[in-house]
């Protein structure tokens, strides 16, 4: 007999943090979910060591695009309400949306939960917004881990991540180089914070004990918690099929994220222009004032650090502003034309 075999012990992984039987319900308790977030493209299903993924057959010369992210502190919200399907959706959001600035369709996303003590009903919530977020940008959850991080995380403590994988042709890249002087510039409206910019938003608004169950700014109807959790708009399917319509004529595109409009903006610009935005072609969510009101946060801060209602910035030929426009609310994405870019020193201007 072998020796591993012949030994006797009592000490289990379950006693020093990790449950199999947990990890297993979680897996049964997500599995519907995920598998119904799929694409012909899928071969196989859940519970191999790797998820296979056949390229689309109508690419003549594609180029794989991917992108790696997390929801970061909005889940310190999620934690405190004990509220976690939307953040699923925000993981997504901030990984197709930066694949398509480059003009890539998302294929596929990876998801990684990190727990210290695995709630399998919590999993299977979190695991389901991330399906639902894959429902809603036309692509799959090919797989993803679960781990129990028992003894090194607190039992409470939750932590999610994911990759994307996308592709576009060669030579129908999204990007500065394709941007000129004169070009309009698109934004997509967002209705909330996203998923960016927790961490001063925690600070300024949950400094007062209750303030998560109190309305979320004066005459509000909704909670703080309801704004603060309200998920991400996933842009990808809006920004393809503005693509699609348009062809050559969209030039570039920019995920507000962190850094905010200002450091986002600025990546769609070429050396030698500027990209020149009014404030006021755009709605800014009541919560965004209050954030500046209960800091205070000055206006520098806010636009360097929030999106203030700026999902994502398209730049485009100006005949083509209209049509865009359209296109994207028709779709279901609110859009203005809210500036445009002009000759000067690399950078955003604000009006």
């Amino acid at each position: 007999m072998s020796r591993l075999l012949a030994l006797e012990g009592r000490r289990t992984y379950a006693e020093a943090g990790v449950s199999i039987v947990a990890g297993d319900e979680a897996v049964t308790r997500f599995a519907p979910a995920a598998a119904a977030a799929t694409r012909p493209e899928v071969m196989g299903g859940l519970g191999g060591f790797a998820g296979l993924f056949a390229m689309p057959a109508r690419y003549r010369d594609p180029v794989l695009v991917a992108s790696a992210d997390g929801v970061g502190t909005k889940l310190e919200v999620a934690r405190l309400v004990g509220r976690f399907d939307t953040v699923g959706i925000d993981l997504v959001a901030m990984l197709v949306d930066d694949l398509v600035c480059a003009g890539a369709e998302p294929l596929f996303v990876l998801d990684y939960v990190a727990v210290g003590v695995l709630d399998p009903a919590r999993v299977a919530e979190v695991v389901a917004g991330v399906a639902e977020g894959c429902r809603l940008a036309g692509a799959a959850l090919l797989g993803g881990e679960t781990a129990e991080h028992g003894g090194v995380m607190k039992p409470d403590d939750l932590d999610l991540a994911g990759f994307a994988v996308g592709t576009v042709e060669r030579d129908e890249r999204l990007g500065a180089e394709r941007v000129r002087a004169g070009d309009a510039l698109i934004g997509l409206h967002s209705p909330n914070l996203r998923s960016n910019g927790f961490t001063l938003a925690r600070e300024v608004l949950l400094a007062e004990p209750g303030a998560l169950e109190r309305p979320a700014y004066p005459g509000s109807t909704e909670t703080l918690a309801e704004v603060l959790l309200a998920p991400s708009v996933v842009y990808a399917r809006g920004v393809l099929a503005l693509r699609e319509g348009l062809g050559p004529a969209l030039h570039a595109a920019a995920h507000v994220t962190g850094g905010g409009i200002v450091g986002n903006v600025v990546r769609l610009l070429p050396e030698g222009l500027r990209a020149a935005i009014d404030l006021e072609a755009f709605p800014t969510p009541e919560v965004f004032f209050e954030i500046q009101r209960r800091g205070p946060v000055g206006p520098e801060e806010m636009v360097r650090v929030f999106n203030c209602g700026l999902g994502m910035v398209l730049a485009l030929e100006p005949s083509a502003a209209e049509a865009a426009v359209t296109t994207l609310r028709a779709a279901g994405y609110p859009a203005s034309v809210v500036g445009e870019v002009v000759a000067g020193e690399r950078g955003v201007m604000l009006r």
